[in-house]
Parts: structure tokens; sequence; C-alpha cells
């Protein structure tokens, strides 16, 4: 045999780390396109908030469009991008560890069956976990980006400038809270991973299988267009109340190093109940899913055609 001929197996260091950097840019892609979405988002789940003087946070009551065209008019274009720059590193350590440790838990340890499917209630456990370990590790940025994304409503109504970079952010947090004040929603934050992640791996996962199963389809970018498009749906239903919850707890304002509206995620939860109805736990939620929809499409596209590139098996 030649040597040309010679293939080289990656050692299971090597193929940790390619598949972490896949997923990691497959996930900033996928972040950069959709990532005006996931700001409208933000700004439409703070609207009706009551804060420690017992007014509302913004009287407007914009929909989703009417938010986004005003954030072009009123503050630039552009700035339907602030923000960006902790959510790209978020997604580099979020979507990094969730999908090395989904596919290796999946793989080598929970183990799949004979005919490659996932059992579900594996896939509920696996998910659940990475999603966790995930988020906990990146929430530090998750609370830097949400107080970057609501800058520019802050300024157009008059309030002081409270954030001005990404590294005076982690700063400022730090000076007033601590080290522990960087994890700040840390328990929303999670909650919410976990249920994007049971949403999102379980419905892909099972979906994908289920169709190359059941199906002579192959293995190409049609299964994987529907298989993201169904976790985008379930993901988006499953999580979007505990979004609010977390962008809320991570967005009120500290006092003496201590947050000033709500205690913590059950006390943030019963109080936008009681003050604003059970539906404003769907606040957001079209953009949610018109974010997360495309967010999965663009990353499970991408993610898969990468892996095919570099000479990866699919997910």
């Amino acid at each position: 045999m030649a040597d040309d001929d010679v293939q080289v197996t990656p050692s299971p260091g090597e193929e940790l780390a390619y598949k972490f950097v896949l997923s990691a840019v497959s996930a900033m892609v996928a972040e950069s396109v959709t990532y005006p979405l996931d700001l409208t988002r933000t700004r439409l789940q703070i609207q009706g908030e009551v804060n420690v003087t017992g007014t509302t946070v913004s009287h407007s009551k914009r929909g989703m469009f009417k938010i986004m065209q005003g954030i072009v008019t009123e503050e630039g274009l552009l700035k339907l991008w602030q923000g960006i720059s902790p959510a790209l590193y978020r997604q580099i350590i979020y979507s990094g560890f969730r999908m090395v440790i989904y596919e290796g838990l999946r793989d080598h340890v929970f183990q799949k069956n004979d005919d490659g499917s996932f059992p579900l209630w594996k896939s509920v456990i696996v998910s659940g976990t990475c999603g966790a370990l995930g988020q906990l590790a990146a929430s530090p940025t998750d609370l830097v980006k949400v107080q970057m994304q609501m800058e520019g409503r802050l300024r157009l109504e008059g309030k002081p400038v409270r954030v001005t970079n990404c590294a005076q952010a982690f700063r400022t947090i730090y000076r007033e809270s601590g080290i522990r004040g960087l994890w700040r929603g840390w328990v929303p934050n999670v909650q919410r991973s976990v249920l994007v992640n049971v949403g999102d791996l379980v419905t892909y996962d099972t979906v994908k299988r289920q169709i190359l199963i059941k199906t002579s389809l192959p293995d190409n970018y049609i299964v994987h267009g529907i298989s993201s498009a169904c976790s985008g749906l379930v993901a988006s239903i499953m999580c979007t109340p505990a979004d609010v919850v977390k962008t809320r707890v991570m967005n009120q304002p500290i006092k003496d190093g201590r947050p000033v509206l709500y205690k913590n995620s059950i006390d943030c939860l019963v109080k936008t109940v009681k003050q604003e109805g059970f539906m404003a736990l769907y606040k957001g939620f079209v953009p949610t899913y018109c974010r997360l929809g495309p967010w999965l499409a663009v990353f499970w596209l991408s993610y898969e055609q990468f892996r095919r590139v570099t000479g990866h098996v699919s997910f």
C-alpha cells in the first residue's frame, strides 16, 4: 500500500477536540445569522415588568416587528447585533460542551440500539445532563449578553449607561457582587437550558433516526432539515417560560450587591403570573420560535455538513 493511502485514525482526544470545534463553529454561524431575533425576544420579554417603585419598565406594548423596527429607527441598524460578542463566547462554551457530552454519553455510556436508534428515556437523561453542564459553564456570558441587549433601550429612556463593552460588563458585575455575581440567574438559566436541550436533542435525534429507519430517505440535508424544524418547535414550547424568568432575573437592578426585584427564579415566576397573568410566561414565544427554529436549522445543517466534509460520521 502506498504511503498516500495510509489513513491515520485520530485519538479519542483528537476526536473530541474536532467535534468541539465543529460544534462551536456551527453554533457561531447560527448565532450570527439569527441574533437580531434574540435581541428582539429579550426586549419583548422585559415589556410590562413591574419595577421596585411599582411602575412598569416600559409602557410600550410593541409587538415583535415593531420592536425590531424601533431598534433600527431609534438606535441604528447595527444595534440589532448589540451584545453579540458575549453571545458568541457563550456558544463556544455552551454548544461545544453540550454536543461533545451528549454524543459521548450516547455512544459510549448509554449506547444506542442495534438499529441506530436511541431510547427516549436515555435521550432525555443525557440531553438534560449535557444542557445543564454546558449552560452552567457558560452562564456568566449569558448574563453579560442580556445586559448588553437592554442597554440601547435604557439609554433611550434617559437612564445612566450601565454597560459599554463585554470586558467592562464582567468587571462591573464582579466589582458589585463578587465572583458569585457572575452566576446570577444561573438557576433559571440552567433550567431553561435543560428544557431546550431535551426539546432539541431528543427531538432531533429521535426524528432523524425514525426517518432513516422507516423511510428510504438517505442521511442528507432533507432529513436534517425536517428533524431540525421539529426540534425547534418542541424546544420553543418547552423553554419560553423559563426563558422569560431567566431574562428578568438577569436584567434586574442590583443594590448593595443584592437583586432588587426578585429573590430567585420561583419568586420571579410567581410575581410575573400574579401581576401579568399566566400568558406573560409566553411573552416572546413568536420571536423565540422564529429565532430558535432557524437557529437550529442553520446549526444542524452546518454541523452535519462540517462533519461530512472533515470525514466524521453523521451525528
